[in-house]
């Protein structure tokens, strides 16, 4: 928590300033920043963080010299203000006021007092608070430079100013002021100053800070002088202080205080007239701990200044330091009386203290430097690779036993050298003692140990492991030779240690000082660490001047080292290959590494999406230069897609360009050219053909419809606009509202906008800088328009933020734009319309009332359109236009002029089991600058059961690495997940999984997906037998269709067409919507059977083989937020049937769903709104009807939980079984946890097979008895044997939401387990760490992590908001209800808090979480899918007011 000094300061700096300069600090972060994140001003100031070690001044002095004010705020740091004094003489002439927070000691501040026109001191919150007003005044209209000291921890609080008084106050005119002759006032007291020799002359800035000193207390109504004096009775000594203020309690009699406020200029007039005549003793008190010469500086002014003073009438002068005081005034009051008994003694005494100061060992302890914690991804990972080999040699931890050099670059290279030339003193003394073993006769074991260290010297792990044999053979022997004893003497240099420097990206802001330069001239053999801190999207705030060196460049031009740029957030394998790599490097090695924070409160998630930014735009490129390599096309790795035009001219000199293109395709020119000239291009053709279809009108007035849509629901409404606006007669144009320029809408006479609502009321995606424009208009006073004619339809939902102080979000980018367009001089012709989901026909209720005031507005409302307006393009247009699934796809692949395929066949590549996404975490940057977005495919394989051969494990493994993003996902089907797969990796990606004998057809689209079937390792006889029937069903669920084989195996039709594809079971219209099938086998429920349309719950005998199932049916996760026509639902039991019928049943609820699904709306298109619709019973007997059999009476089963079951099991047949956390199925590598890796050397040696499961988790499966101790050591070291977690957390799941899925609203798969941090320790704290709650999230309300049927789950709203729900049952077979309809973290935290501790209290025996939260009260239980709304919000006291 800041202190309220700090506070005071940095919001005068705020409101004050044009321009903040943040410095951070090398011991602590910046204490400024936070606060100046968090105030708000009509004009606020540029703010620029500076990095520890930049060249502030030199920063300073570029800024642009018309600014009025510059504000620097740092705390005392020597290094950095010792590097200012240099520039402040060439800053003469700038309004600069530099605030420098002190913590108890002024040594490090005094120095610059001579290089600034003013130093204030403020010993107080409130002189903290008045004096940085006056020294922004001061700076500002005399263009000085102010130095403004104060105290960290000064006393009291401060009463702020109105802000809105503070430019004014800057801005007024100077005012005549005079130099008065008082301080506090005597009345007609004697004082000092009668009795001076000659006139004491007053400095000139004295009149400047006056001037400013009085237009400061106009302002605050409060005074402000130079020093304040007080005083009681007749004053025989006075106190002369400059530091933390002296209570006036403290004071005894006869003594007077003077506290020093204006240090440069001193006002010597001003003390000489307020220090009464009678003063026989002035004692100067300084807060100076560490100063290098004997008199102090305030003490040598004071000095000068009573020696004007007559010989007789002239006090005794002493002096001291003011140390840390005491809380109570009694005791500094005795401090006082001690210290005068003291100069009664000895009157001229320089050594007196007042208060404590700080030992030795306390001042050292707190030099230590600090240390963010977000730098210890890469410590982390040099341990991890190096383990003891490694020795980091400017470590801080030697700063307690070395002191401050030991972080020095000097220092740090000297050791460097030091070691070199030990560890080469050593190979001598081996070589000696070698070539003299026949003279001394040396043992020919310890002769062969000497021999075999000399060749694997290099190798630490082997080279030390010799090494301490070679020491026990020399100390067991007598050997009388000086290389023994050298070897004696340094055997710690027998382990060959990876010796790394860490620093910061200051050092490449001065390549001399920071030692880099030296590292790299020298060549000696040493790694450098460069951690690059600055986040993408400040990078121009952060450095305006661009003076940071290219620190890879620089050494890549030097010629001799090794150099690599990587970034932890972007690719962790390239990291371990980078460190390795520049380890063996025989030479300087640079490793640039991106780790972009501001604070050590940045999450790891924006870490992540600043990493992402800066790799994809080509800022942070990821290479690796190894000028070891035999060839020069061999030098240069680029490890990422983009590269930045600097790197790219080094290689063009280097004269490689050609082989590198060669080499690494992906500098081909169509990559590395920029695609926003194409769209640029490609724009203006599609605006000059507008512009010309616009002329060629006849009828109505031109119009110009823009739309800003998310989900695509307003883009629909604008097309139907244009399509009634043609049939109209009115020539019509329509774009998308951040592609129409705000220069070519000022021409535009008639503009209708369109625009859904995203978020808590913000405007859609591809409308944002077009609601920033218009605002920052709005803000200017700007009149933009004036011609313009518009009117704003809006599309929103009531229900979306039900709760009363949330109503405002409701169509409120609609409402916003209708005020700020009228506001910026447009005229509206039709007032605005709303449309709500709520309405009984959705948005179009409202549409119908206002679309025809436009048409009256235009003129054209008589006219009669007689044309059917065309039917809108729907999934089921697209799939019987498709031939059989065909489209466009192949054509699209060899698009090479966009990422992305055409709409319509990203539509139909789902059915090929692939999605079209792109990155939204640089979505926005990469639409700034022009460019499409970050396209990209997911990819999901086929795989029934989950089950797969180690040989498919890593071929799934290699395809990640080579296509992918690196990763892969353990997804809630049961199969394998790729994403980040580009357009031309797509083919490839494809025929690499179908050579592994799996493929992706059918994985996704309406038709039957991956079958599930449980995963129960214990049961294997009756897995065996479910997984062949659902492995068996998915194959006789396949689409027949031809196309994936042409598209993606080259696979040609027969003939030249001549047969025909046909679809016997599916038609050609396929489904209405998706279709899931799942196998349980109880008494585990672990693939939810009741989420599924179709369920087969497995029936054993008494010898534990299977004779049937009961099948269920209806069940379906996907929900549309706030539409009551939508919900989710649980399967109903329908009856049993025997193994045998299973495939016949299922395929004859299929087509039952395909004749009688909802093909209208894709909404209400699933089986379990069908089912619903026909009523069971109708259902049912429709079902049989077309089996041609009735279901049996459903047999008796039980369910206990739908949870893994972590750890190893063994089954009946003497196999083992290990089940592994996941955690949310990413499959990864990562600092401490290497799974990706670790699953790797596993298949490689594994027998058996590998089980994925339904809740992203992974079995090892069928491992023999003989491999056993292989797979367990190879578990324990890649630490995937760790299922040491809570029950929340083993109970966990979540989908993958942000950044890749495009219907995710928030976050899921990245923010789950940090919450799950959170709630786990409330569940420690009431004793139910190891107690199962089924908590699960998920991004959208699709339901992919089949949330409705968790016992708490969260489903995403807006960023950082979600749907909180209760009351699921444990085992799946209950669905759960809406609690809360927008709850943050902390209300989730202040949710589930005493909820938690009450179920620990008073649950009953056996009793789950979602079952006691219905006992307790606070939901109702869900008795079926449509009655899932009734009772929403809570029961009786829980329940959410407004609701």
């Amino acid at each position: 928590m800041s202190s309220p000094t700090l506070s005071a300061v940095a919001k005068i700096s705020f409101l004050s300033s044009d321009v903040v300069l943040d410095v951070a600090g090398a011991k602590v972060h910046s204490a400024f920043s936070p606060l100046l994140s968090t105030f708000h001003a009509y004009r606020s100031p540029k703010l620029i963080s500076v990095l520890n070690g930049a060249d502030l001044g030199l920063r300073i002095s570029k800024l642009d010299k018309g600014i009025p004010l510059i504000t620097v705020v740092l705390h005392a740091e020597r290094d950095t203000l010792n590097r200012l004094i240099p520039a402040l003489s060439s800053l003469a002439g700038t309004p600069l006021v530099i605030n420098v927070a002190v913590n108890g000691d002024l040594s490090d501040v005094l120095p610059l007092r001579a290089s600034v026109d003013f130093l204030i001191h403020s010993a107080t919150a409130q002189l903290a608070h008045d004096n940085a007003l006056l020294a922004a005044r001061l700076a500002r209209t005399e263009r000085v430079v102010v130095l403004h000291v104060f105290q960290t921890d000064g006393r009291g609080s401060f009463k702020d100013i109105d802000e809105l008084k503070v430019k004014p106050f800057l801005a007024a005119p100077k005012s005549q002021a005079t130099n008065g002759t008082h301080a506090n006032g005597h009345g007609g007291l004697e004082t000092l100053d009668s009795f001076t020799d000659s006139t004491v002359q007053e400095d000139a800035r004295i009149l400047q800070y006056n001037e400013a000193a009085l237009a400061t207390l106009a302002l605050v109504q409060r005074p402000i002088l130079p020093f304040h004096y007080q005083e009681t009775g007749s004053v025989k000594s006075t106190l002369i202080t400059l530091g933390p203020t002296i209570p006036p309690d403290a004071i005894p009699g006869s003594t007077a205080l003077l506290e020093l406020s204006l240090v440069q200029p001193l006002p010597t007039q001003r003390l000489l007239s307020s220090i009464p005549s009678s003063v026989d003793h002035l004692i100067v008190l300084e807060q100076i701990h560490k100063w290098p010469a004997k008199w102090t500086p305030l003490y040598l002014d004071i000095l000068s200044l009573i020696q004007t003073i007559s010989g007789e009438r002239r006090p005794q002068l002493s002096g001291g330091i003011l140390g840390k005081l005491p809380t109570s005034s009694q005791e500094i009051l005795a401090g006082v009386n001690h210290l005068l008994e003291d100069i009664s003694s000895a009157p001229s005494r320089t050594d007196l203290v007042l208060g404590t100061l700080p030992t030795p060992s306390s001042e050292k302890a707190a030099q230590v430097p600090h240390i963010p914690k977000h730098e210890s991804a890469y410590t982390k990972v040099l341990d991890h690779v190096f383990g003891d080999r490694l020795e980091v040699i400017n470590s801080p931890s030697l700063v307690a036993t070395k002191g401050e050099v030991a972080t020095r670059p000097e220092y740090a290279l000297g050791r460097v050298e030091a070691h070199i030339a030990e560890r080469s003193a050593l190979q001598s003394a081996v070589e000696s003692l070698l070539g003299a073993s026949r003279e001394i006769e040396l043992s020919q074991s310890l002769h062969t140990l000497l021999a075999k260290w000399l060749e694997v010297r290099s190798d630490g792990a082997r080279g030390g492991k010799i090494g301490q044999e070679i020491i026990k053979e020399i100390e067991a022997q007598t050997i009388d030779h000086p290389s023994a004893q050298t070897i004696l003497s340094l055997r710690h240099q027998f382990n060959a240690t990876s010796q790394w420097i860490i620093g910061s990206d200051a050092w490449s802001y001065d390549l001399g000082s920071s030692g880099l330069h030296h590292a790299i001239a020298s060549g000696l053999n040493v790694n450098l660490l460069i951690l690059d801190n600055t986040p993408y999207t400040t990078r121009n705030a952060a450095d305006p001047e661009k003076r940071k060196k290219d620190v890879g460049l620089y050494a890549m031009n030097y010629g001799n080292s090794y150099v690599s740029s990587v970034a932890i957030y972007s690719s962790y394998g390239q990291v371990l290959r980078t460190l390795m790599e520049a380890d063996k490097f025989d030479g300087p090695s640079i490793v640039l590494a991106y780790l972009p924070y501001t604070s050590e409160d940045d999450s790891a998630l924006n870490i992540l999406k600043e990493t992402k930014l800066a790799v994809d735009s080509g800022y942070w490129p990821l290479y690796r230069w190894n000028p070891s390599k035999s060839t020069a096309a061999e030098s240069f790795s680029l490890d990422s897609e983009a590269i930045k035009a600097d790197l790219q001219e080094f290689l063009d000199r280097q004269n490689h360009i050609s082989q590198l293109v060669t080499s690494e395709p992906k500098l081909a020119a169509e990559l590395v050219t920029s695609l926003g000239s194409k769209l640029a291009e490609a724009r203006s053709q599609k605006a000059t053909a507008a512009y010309d279809a616009m002329l060629s009108g006849l009828d109505g007035p031109p119009l110009t419809i823009l739309y800003a849509s998310d989900g695509g629901m307003a883009e629909k409404y604008a097309k139907k606009l244009v399509t009634r606006a043609k049939l109209r007669g009115i020539t019509s144009t329509i774009q998308s509202m951040d592609s129409f320029s705000l220069e070519d809408l000022k021409l535009e006479e008639h503009v209708v906008f369109i625009t859904s609502t995203a978020g808590q009321g913000e405007p859609p995606q591809n409308g944002r800088e077009t609601f920033k424009a218009f605002n920052a208009a709005a803000t200017r006073g700007d009149k933009l328009f004036t011609t313009l004619k518009f009117s704003v339809f809006g599309l929103g939902d009531s229900h979306y933020w039900p709760r009363a102080e949330d109503a405002h979000y409701y169509n409120k980018p609609g409402k916003d734009l209708d005020k700020r367009l009228e506001q910026l001089g447009g005229e509206r012709i039709a007032d605005l319309g709303l449309g709500d989901d709520q309405d009984a026909d959705g948005p179009m209720t409202g549409y119908k009332v206002w679309e025809p005031l436009l048409w009256k507005a235009l003129g054209v409302d008589n006219v009669q359109v007689t044309e059917a307006e065309p039917e809108p393009v729907t999934n089921e247009h697209i799939k019987i236009a498709s031939n059989f699934l065909r489209g466009t796809i192949a054509e699209g692949l060899k698009d090479t002029s966009t990422g992305a395929l055409a709409p319509s066949d990203g539509q139909l590549t789902k059915f090929h089991g692939i999605y079209e996404q792109d990155d939204r975490d640089i979505r926005d940057e990469r639409k700034s600058q022009g460019l499409e977005p970050a396209y990209s495919f997911m990819i999901r394989v086929r795989m029934a059961g989950g089950v797969c051969t180690p040989q498919q494990w890593l071929d799934m493994d290699s395809i990640a690495d080579e296509h992918g993003n690196g990763t892969f996902k353990l997804t809630t089907r049961q199969t394998f997940q790729f994403h980040g797969v580009i357009k031309k990796h797509l083919k490839p990606s494809i025929q690499a999984i179908n050579k592994a004998l799996l493929d992706t057809i059918a994985a996704c689209g309406d038709v039957n997906r991956n079958v599930l079937v449980a995963s129960l390792p214990s049961l294997s006889h009756l897995h065996e037998e479910c997984y062949r029937f659902g492995s068996t069903l998915s194959d006789k669920l396949l689409p027949k269709t031809s196309a994936y084989h042409e598209i993606w195996l080259d696979k040609k039709m027969v003939a030249g067409e001549a047969i025909k594809d046909v679809e016997p079971m599916y038609g050609a219209y396929y489904l209405p919507r998706k279709f899931k099938i799942a196998v349980a086998i109880p008494p585990n429920n672990d693939v939810d059977v009741f989420a599924n349309d179709v369920g087969f719950i497995a029936i054993a005998n008494q010898n534990g083989r299977l004779i049937g199932f009961n099948v269920t049916a209806g069940g379906g996760m996907g929900v549309t937020h706030s539409n009551k026509k939508t919900y989710p639902r649980t399967g109903d039991v329908l009856g049993f049937c025997t193994t045998d019928r299973g495939h016949k049943v299922a395929e004859s609820i299929l087509t039952t769903q395909r004749d009688n699904g909802n093909r209208a709306d894709r909404k209400n298109a699933r089986l379990k709104y069908t089912i619903d619709r026909m009523g069971l019973d109708a259902f049912k007997a429709e079902v049989e009807k077309r089996q041609g059999f009735a279901f049996e009476p459903a047999k008796p089963f039980h369910f206990e939980s739908n949870v893994d079951e972590f750890g190893w099991i063994k089954d009946a047949q003497g196999k083992y079984h290990f089940t592994c956390f996941i955690e949310n199925g990413r499959v990864q590598d990562e600092p401490g946890k290497d799974f990706k890796t670790g699953l790797r050397e596993i298949a490689k040696v594994h027998k058996g097979r590998f089980r994925l499961t339904a809740n992203q988790h992974l079995i090892v499966s069928e491992v023999p008895e003989s491999e056993l101790s292989t797979i367990k050591g190879l578990l324990a070291q890649y630490r995937l044997d760790n299922v040491q977690f809570s029950g929340l957390r083993l109970s966990s799941s979540a989908c993958v939401a942000f950044p890749t899925c495009g219907l995710a609203m928030a976050e899921s798969e990245r923010y789950l387990p940090v919450l799950i941090d959170k709630v786990e320790k409330i569940c420690e704290e009431n004793g139910l760490r190891n107690d199962s709650i089924v908590m699960r999230m998920t991004g959208c309300p699709n339901g992919c992590a089949r949330p409705y049927i968790a016992e708490v789950a969260f489903v995403g709203k807006a960023p950082g908001s979600y749907l909180m729900l209760l009351g699921g049952g444990y085992y799946g077979q209950r669905l759960n209800k809406i609690y809360r309809e927008n709850v943050t973290e902390p209300q989730i935290l202040a949710i589930l808090g005493p909820m938690i501790k009450r179920y620990a209290l008073e649950r009953q025996k056996g009793e789950r979480f979602g079952d006691f939260v219905i006992r307790a009260g606070y939901i109702s239980a869900t008795t079926a899918g449509k009655h899932w709304y009734e009772g929403m919000g809570g029961e009786g006291e829980y329940r959410e007011a407004g609701l």
